[in-house]
């Protein structure tokens, strides 16, 4: 890592870093988020001519600290309209990308789609964006160390860089600081980084995040990552050989749909995800067995994250293999039958008001409708507050009320769907498709975001070479009782 100073008409920029292991286009674009002057017209004096995008940092002999001289004309910065009449292409860039309906996409650093999709799906859960706004050093918990606390930061800064920009954001420092708490995203093949798993990076970050933000106290209401995320599991563990049976709880940030010739539906794949066998040590035969392990959800997200199982080893080839076979999924997803007896029942209530309520609307009578009033139904933001506080009560609980009187149904609406295109994890291209909260969906192929029909994103299923799921993110509908 270098550092250099830029002197560029009459102002000199001072302690800007260059990664050598990037290319000169990189250190470019750090200088147009400085300097508004785009990479095209950027002329930088170097040792032989120019810097070139594609130059080799080794062969220009640039020193640290040492002073380069740039040229260029920045963009034109939009002059106040002088007449009373405003148009939308006159107003600051944050109004823009307000009146817009939708952030900005993330430049392509070579091989980081994965990033930025992986940053544009979870950059849409507003509970996670205002927890990382009231993030600072001060409240910042002692196990977390400095790497976790940048990426925190550059987290924050990024989420609020896309938001009030409506060109796209180059993530260079979010990206840096990613490699350096993680190293395996800095691998190279052939002087170019590598394409990365993007459900590595999700889960990296997402867990990186919940250290961060779990507030400085043993409270588990103090992790708001786990709050809107975890899903508590109950697990049965039977040893058909012994008899040997015992319970298990676990928490993760994510379902798995295991994918096989029998399955055809995400509900079919998550299914034959909560169920699976481990070898472990029979205190009973006092040798390894097989034991069958039986899951079920014992309490429910704000924001269910569901992993479609598409990769795995392949030892012929020595590489990650797909499984391209087509599994639909809903834009409305059911979980009740994979939860717990005791979480059924709470449940049970709520989903007969979200009945009623449904056929109120159809203008049916209703078996509440003659004593009950109106009940409100809502999705996981209406009745929280930004920071998503409510939703820890009902995480903790499963199906418990909030503050505001509002209760889980075990009914979940799509809100985002991560998809691969190509043959292998370690190739291909990522791209996210995010509903907003208008409604509408957006497509972001990285820098360039699309506006797509709702009826399209459940056609992302596979069964070809197209886009297909990967990674899918539903948030919880509530009804007010």
């Amino acid at each position: 890592m270098l550092t250099v100073s830029v002197k560029w008409q009459k102002k000199v920029f001072e302690g800007i870093e260059i990664d050598v292991s990037l290319p000169p286009y990189v250190f470019k674009a750090q200088l147009y988020d400085l300097t508004g002057v785009p990479p095209e017209r950027q002329k930088i004096m170097v040792k032989g001519g120019l810097l070139k995008d594609d130059a080799d940092w080794s062969s220009i002999g640039v020193k640290d600290g040492q002073k380069l001289m740039m040229m260029g004309t920045a963009d034109e910065i939009v002059k106040a309209p002088e007449k009373a009449i405003v148009f939308a292409e006159d107003l600051p860039e944050e109004e823009q990308a307000t009146n817009l309906g939708y952030s900005a996409g993330l430049v392509n650093l070579g091989n980081t789609c994965y990033m930025n999709s992986t940053v544009q799906c979870l950059k849409s859960v507003p509970e996670l964006k205002s927890a990382l706004s009231n993030y600072s050093l001060a409240g910042r918990s002692n196990d977390v160390d400095q790497t976790s606390h940048m990426l925190t930061v550059a987290t924050r800064e990024l989420f609020g860089d896309l938001d009030r920009s409506v060109n796209a954001v180059s993530p260079t420092q979010f990206w840096m600081v990613l490699r350096k708490k993680f190293p395996q995203f800095s691998q190279l093949q052939n002087g170019m980084h590598m394409q990365q798993d993007a459900e590595e990076c999700w889960t990296q970050l997402l867990y990186t995040l919940s250290q961060s933000l779990k507030a400085p106290t043993s409270s588990e209401d103090s992790d708001a990552v786990k709050a809107l995320f975890g899903v508590n599991l109950r697990s049965r563990v039977h040893c058909q050989e012994s008899g040997e049976e015992s319970s298990e709880t676990e928490s993760v940030y994510s379902l798995k749909c295991h994918i096989s010739h029998e399955v055809n539906h995400l509900h079919e794949g998550l299914k034959h995800g909560l169920k699976g066998e481990l070898e472990k040590t029979s205190p009973a035969l006092g040798r390894t067995a097989v034991y069958l392990k039986e899951s079920l959800i014992d309490s429910l997200p704000r924001y269910l994250t569901v992993q479609f199982v598409r990769f795995f080893w392949k030892r012929e080839t020595n590489q990650k293999a797909k499984i391209l076979r087509k599994v639909d999924y809903p834009l409305e997803l059911d979980i009740y039958d994979l939860c717990s007896e005791e979480l059924r029942k709470k449940l049970e209530a709520p989903r007969q008001k979200l009945r009623d309520e449904e056929g109120k609307k159809l203008g049916l009578q209703t078996k509440s409708s003659s004593k009950d009033g109106d009940v409100k139904m809502t999705d996981a933001e209406a009745p929280s507050n930004e920071s998503g506080e409510s939703s820890t009560a009902a995480q903790q609980e499963g199906a418990s009320s909030s503050e505001k009187g509002t209760h889980m149904t075990g009914i979940y609406d799509l809100v985002s769907v991560l998809t691969h295109k190509g043959r292998s994890a370690d190739s291909g291209h990522y791209v996210a498709w995010v509903k907003q909260e208008s409604g509408k969906w957006i497509q972001y192929d990285d820098s360039y975001p699309s506006v797509q029909r709702e009826e399209d994103i459940t056609k992302l299923s596979g069964g070809g070479d197209w886009h297909m799921a990967y990674i899918i993110m539903y948030k919880a509908r509530f009804v007010s009782m």
